[in-house]
């Protein structure tokens, strides 16, 4: 019922930037938050970056300074602006919707764990 399409992965240089976007769509009545987190191999998935409906955000340690998440509110959108990139910031990104969704039999409820398919970034060094 909730679909996250992800875009703006791919290969940068260790000292680059990158963009990273979200949509979601589908039985989507209020959003509460939107995150990114990610995922490298053999680890487990991480959060990176989560911005409340009120704007509040909050950023792991290890990006904070480099990476900025902003939301867009009328396209149920949110994105992850990647500066300085590190090679340690190589992994899959996943974007997550934490929001009150209908289910398949029509039950609204909310629902923290609606995902993308994930975004590969990868940073050479």
């Amino acid at each position: 019922q909730v679909q996250l399409v992800e875009s703006g992965g791919g290969l940068a240089q260790a000292g680059g930037s990158l963009r990273l976007s979200c949509t979601a769509s589908g039985r989507i009545s209020r959003i509460h938050a939107m995150g990114w987190y990610r995922q490298a191999p053999g680890k487990q998935r991480d959060l990176v970056a989560l911005i409340s409906s009120g704007g509040n955000t909050n950023y792991a340690d290890s990006v904070k300074g480099r990476f900025t998440i902003s939301r867009d509110s009328a396209r149920n959108a949110v994105d992850l602006q990647m500066n300085s990139l590190k090679p340690e910031d190589t992994a899959v990104y996943f974007c997550n919707l934490d929001a009150d969704v209908a289910s398949d039999t029509g039950l609204w409820g909310r629902r923290k764990d609606s995902w993308g398919r994930g975004t590969q970034v990868t940073v050479s060094s």
